[in-house]
């Protein structure tokens, strides 16, 4: 089942650096393979603390248009926790940004 938008890029091209661009060996910075490529993380692996933070995270980062009435926060939390439970979502990790998104499974 692919997923919608599972790779960022950056203008540099250079996904898979953090770090400043200077600095000799020992200064803390890694450069990851480009083959790096998103992971999944089934949600069941995460703790219910962290699943929920990660959730939080997505409804607040997302700010999606529900039309003409409000969408209390809960309610799009539990809207996103019953997607991922169905299998409709999942959650990745992008280990060249360091970053953790919920996508929409595309059947």
């Amino acid at each position: 089942m692919p997923a919608r938008h599972l790779g960022r890029s950056n203008s540099r091209g250079a996904r898979a650096r953090r770090g400043t661009e200077r600095g000799g060996a020992g200064c803390g910075i890694a450069i990851l393979s480009e083959e790096q490529q998103p992971l999944e993380v089934p949600h069941t692996a995460l703790s219910a603390d962290a699943l929920r933070g990660v959730v939080e995270a997505f409804v607040l980062r997302e700010g999606t248009d529900y039309g003409d009435r409000e969408v209390p926060f809960e309610v799009k939390v539990a809207q996103v926790l019953r997607r991922l439970d169905r299998g409709e979502a999942r959650i990745v990790f992008d280990p060249g940004t360091e970053s953790v998104d919920i996508l929409t499974v595309e059947t």
